[in-house]
């Protein structure tokens, strides 16, 4: 696995990286994808973010971050809940010069079945979160990634992408999400977004729940994603994060992308 290892990110919320699984990140050389969630933020103070920063940065470790998303809503109607979104992400943008990531990951928080007849509204009001946000990350050397997660079809990124085209916004392609949550194929997803691409989260299910399985265990088809991605006119290869819920899937996953790894 050597081969891949160096390439990609493994997910971790910044908790149990912190309470366990550091020493064992440091010692396989995985580069981290830290996730942020609304408690991590409150509980654990600067000195012991910049204690985790310092000690993957000395092992040579590429970061990426995932800004907290759970009841958080961009483009809310409420300007209270977007009052609190914006301030989670105020406390993700102070660690950017902390651990230096790559990219900073976040959802859209769109989703059809609550906003359907209120997507122009929400859209025009996520805006102002994203345009400020990018702007800000870009500042410190990083660059915005929107994960789709709820999303039925590439449109409704589109819709948002077209009022972006002056921001350097990329997209997070999360595979599990995909295949669970939208009601068009990937070859579809690819036609509409491929261009924008930039990221993957690589997790595998059947199609009817986020599983957050072992890459090749469900049914999304991975090899296509990579033929495409690999034949595609674009000057680098998007960042690689598998997402394995469990310790367990972690290693099938590195086995899977060390056979089918596509650069």
């Amino acid at each position: 696995m050597s081969r891949i290892l160096n390439k990609i990110q493994v997910n971790i919320p910044f908790t149990m990286l912190y309470e366990s699984y550091l020493p064992q990140f440091l010692e396989h050389g995985l580069n981290p994808e830290i996730g942020f969630d609304a408690d991590a933020l409150d509980r654990f103070s600067m000195k012991e973010f910049e204690d985790v920063a310092k000690q993957i940065q000395e092992k040579g470790l590429s970061t990426t971050l995932h800004a907290p998303y759970l009841d958080l809503s961009p483009g809310s109607l409420d300007s209270e809940v977007r009052s609190v979104t914006r301030r989670r992400f105020q406390q993700v943008l102070a660690l950017v010069p902390i651990f230096q990531p790559q990219t900073v990951v976040c959802h859209t928080g769109y989703d059809h079945q609550r906003y359907w007849g209120l997507k122009d509204a929400w859209i025009k009001k996520s805006l102002r979160i994203w345009v400020w946000l990018s702007e800000e990350i870009e500042k410190q050397g990083s660059l915005l990634m929107l994960e789709n997660v709820y999303e039925q079809s590439p449109q409704e990124f589109l819709d948002l992408y077209e009022r972006l085209s002056d921001q350097h916004v990329g997209f997070c392609l999360d595979t599990g999400h995909m295949a669970a949550f939208s009601n068009v194929d990937l070859p579809t997803w690819l036609q509409g977004l491929g261009e924008h691409i930039q990221q993957l989260h690589l997790h595998d299910n059947l199609g009817n729940q986020d599983d957050h399985m072992a890459l090749g265990k469900g049914q999304i088809d991975f090899k296509l994603l990579f033929e495409y991605l690999k034949g595609r006119k674009a000057d680098d290869p998007p960042i690689v994060t598998i997402e394995p819920h469990r310790e367990e899937d972690l290693w099938p996953s590195l086995e899977y992308l060390e056979k089918f790894w596509p650069w």
